[in-house]
């Protein structure tokens, strides 16, 4: 029964994740029908790549084996391509510039850490283990992204830059694999990034009950008011997506 059940969540997490996955297509829309990027940023979609590819090494027989953190997150490494690659075609030459060194930066970064643990550390569960504290450590941090925009919230009274159905998700995708790790053999690495990531959802749900009737910002007059344009949030890559199945 445990064994089921830790599959039924497992199966939900991914349905979840997927929707989160496909949470930044109307920005992209809105990219391809304007011929341009924007205000928007690279950042999100680069980092959420580099959590997946993470995410995905997490799952490999040589490290964990564990098949659907490896499907979910793979999906998750060609929709972030998709949309770093729209980003590409459609950023001025300095801002793609740009975005191809971060993105530059992060391959090689991620590519030194594999081969390192793959072939200095032999022991299985060492590997995890380093690997795992990678995962939680940069789910963690992509968890904790909107807390900019809760600060803006709660400065403006208004949660126009804050959708719902995002901190919908978000909340889900957390509290559903907080729920996985403890089925079973307890997994800290999904426990620890989602179980801060459903507080975050819940934290972003309560904020949108309080303001939900306040009047929208106008984004010019809060570029006069802060100096700046609305930080994007970054999209959950298996903080999500730290995502993780047996």
């Amino acid at each position: 029964m445990a064994i089921n059940f830790k599959l039924i969540l497992g199966i939900i997490g991914n349905i979840i994740s997927m929707c989160l996955f496909a949470s930044p297509m109307p920005t992209f829309w809105d990219i391809i029908q304007k011929r341009d990027v924007q205000r928007y940023s690279a950042i999100p979609y680069v980092c959420t790549l580099l959590n997946c590819m993470l995410w995905v090494v997490y799952g490999l027989p040589d490290v964990s084996l564990q098949v659907l953190v490896v499907t979910i997150n793979l999906s998750g490494c060609l929709i972030e391509l998709i949309y770093i690659s729209i980003y590409l075609v459609y950023a001025p030459k300095k801002t793609q510039t740009k975005a191809l060194k971060l993105l530059g930066a992060m391959m090689v970064s991620f590519i030194l850490v594999v081969v390192i643990v793959l072939e200095v550390v032999h022991d299985k569960h060492q590997r995890k283990l380093i690997i795992g504290v990678f995962c939680a450590m940069f789910s963690v941090g992509m968890y904790a992204s909107p807390l900019t925009v809760m600060g803006m919230v709660i400065r403006t009274h208004s949660v126009e830059f804050m959708p719902f159905l995002l901190s919908l998700f978000n909340f889900m995708n957390g509290f559903v694999w907080f729920g996985y790790a403890f089925v079973g053999h307890i997994d800290i690495f999904i426990m620890i990034p989602n179980g801060l990531g459903a507080l975050s959802g819940m934290a972003q749900l309560l904020l949108f009950f309080i303001y939900r009737n306040a009047p929208p910002v106008v984004a010019q007059q809060l570029e006069l008011n802060e100096a700046g344009t609305p930080p994007e949030t970054l999209p959950p890559s298996i903080h999500i997506i730290s995502t993780d199945c047996d």
